[in-house]
């Protein structure tokens, strides 16, 4: 696969991992007690970090988002990204094994679902396929797009060399100017 071709299959990675992030996100934040039954129906976290982290994820998914969707710390926030799914994979998983029966609460919601065990393997594969795209972005980088290639901005040699040849052209034009 060509360069070309990865920055733009990474710009659509980082779209839509950014764009699942800030939809979970937002679904949560306007039910902030929601998310709080949500993290409390996996019975993975003591007592004591349940609310804040049901009151803190909703927020933290909509900044990873907006920073993947705008490209700015795109490797960071990719990062987090794959740590954040991973988790949420394993905690699906753990809610499967031990015969929980609770909706993932991923996009809102949360608590008791019957039809939970059936929806465990999508939302285990989903988040699986959303770590993957992840972590493509932490590889290729931020692709097509992206504040991150304005903001910080390697120069390379070939950039060097392209600045030269312009100020060369610039003093030669100034010398040909001057001659009149």
């Amino acid at each position: 696969m060509n360069a070309s071709a990865k920055q733009w299959l990474a710009l659509g990675a980082r779209l839509v991992v950014g764009g699942v992030w800030i939809w979970a996100g937002l679904a949560k934040l306007t039910d902030p007690l929601g998310s709080v039954r949500a993290v409390q129906a996996y019975d993975l976290l003591p007592t004591s970090l349940v609310e804040p982290v049901g009151y803190t994820l909703p927020a933290v998914e909509v900044v990873i988002g907006l920073a993947l969707v705008v490209g700015v710390m795109t490797r960071g926030a990719a990062v987090i990204s794959v740590v954040l799914f991973a988790g949420f994979a394993i905690g699906i998983a753990s809610a499967w094994a031990r015969g929980l029966e609770i909706d993932c609460g991923c996009f809102g919601g949360g608590g008791y679902d019957p039809d939970a065990a059936s929806k465990y393997p999508f939302e285990i594969a989903r988040d699986a396929g959303l770590a993957l795209a992840s972590v493509l972005v932490v590889w290729v980088g931020p692709g097509r797009f992206a504040l991150d290639s304005v903001l910080f901005r390697r120069r390379t040699t070939d950039d060097l060399e392209c600045e030269l040849d312009d100020l060369d052209r610039g003093a030669r034009r100034q010398d040909l100017e001057g001659v009149d």
